[in-house]
């Protein structure tokens, strides 16, 4: 593999040590990985700084599922300080849905002050401590969501901090949440890689395949991409009406303004089309609906 897993552990540490030591395991499951993703190859968020820390009075939870619990009751009920109080003792006892909360939390700046480098480290420890569970485990979906954060973080770095731009670490992450586990959000950041040539050769049929397997899982974006694929024929042959179905059903799907680029590629694709195309598109996106909906249920 190109490279091993890299981000902070548990502990403070020396900062080169912090950097080498988290993400261990990494290589071996790659490795395993690496087999799916060859068998598939014929198919069409940082851990609370000890000084900042809350201090939790020994003996408020009896363990780390009720500090859980009380967490996500606080939060729900909007006490967030108080929610990232009990995550924090879950998190520290290696809970991992604990810990990905803590780190959406801290990514989103969700009752907490937004910063990326606590979240970066809180979704370092989940793939340093989760075990080689297989992709059918408890926690194989905040595992999953783990590594594409960890993957979206070190394609871009994280400014002023020890997180650099990494594109090829960036790949590694998503190829194996995709791989392993077959997470839509990366297996559409993959297909965003192969499209753009980021970390990867550029490779516009690896991107199609990638972004098919996350489009028939209901991922909007990933719908939209492939559509535009095989409205123009990159990639992969032209298939007109089966891009305007999937640009049809990803223009249904999108949300506010950050998904205004879906609708203007739909917009500019259905002007284009003759009648028999748009026609068949309809017909097809009626039938797809049901097939993509029933997938989404089964990952639920």
């Amino acid at each position: 593999m190109r490279t091993s897993r890299t981000a902070h552990g548990r502990a403070m540490r020396p900062a080169r040590a912090a950097r080498d030591r988290p993400l261990a395991r990494l290589g071996r499951r790659l490795a395993a990985a690496a087999g799916l993703v060859m068998l598939m190859g014929t198919l069409p968020a940082a851990a609370l700084d000890a000084t900042a820390r809350t201090p939790v009075p020994s003996g408020s939870y009896r363990n780390a599922r009720e500090a859980l619990r009380m967490g996500v009751r606080d939060y729900n009920a909007g006490d967030k300080e108080g929610a990232a109080r009990a995550l924090e003792y879950a998190a520290d006892q290696g809970h991992a849905l604990a810990l990905w909360k803590l780190g959406r939390m801290y990514a989103e700046g969700d009752g907490v002050p937004h910063d990326d480098l606590k979240a970066f480290e809180f979704f370092s420890r989940i793939a340093d401590d989760t075990t080689d569970d297989g992709p059918d485990a408890q926690n194989s979906g905040v595992v999953a969501s783990a590594f594409t954060a960890l993957g979206t973080y070190f394609l871009d770095g994280i400014k002023g901090t020890y997180v650099r731009p990494n594109p090829e670490r960036a790949y590694d992450m998503f190829n194996y949440a995709a791989s392993y586990f077959g997470d839509p959000n990366a297996q559409y950041n993959l297909g965003r890689l192969y499209l753009d040539g980021t970390g990867v050769d550029t490779d516009a049929r690896q991107a199609a395949r990638w972004f098919n397997l996350a489009a028939e899982k209901g991922h909007a974006p990933a719908q939209a991409l492939l559509g535009q694929m095989l409205v123009n024929g990159q990639g992969v042959p032209a298939q007109r009406a089966r891009g305007l179905m999937w640009l049809s059903l990803a223009r249904e799907a999108a949300q506010g303004r950050k998904d205004e680029w879906i609708i203007a590629l739909f917009d500019k694709a259905w002007a284009a089309a003759n009648e028999d195309d748009r026609a068949a598109a309809m017909a097809q996106a009626s039938q797809a609906t049901t097939q993509v909906t029933g997938s989404a249920r089964r990952r639920r």
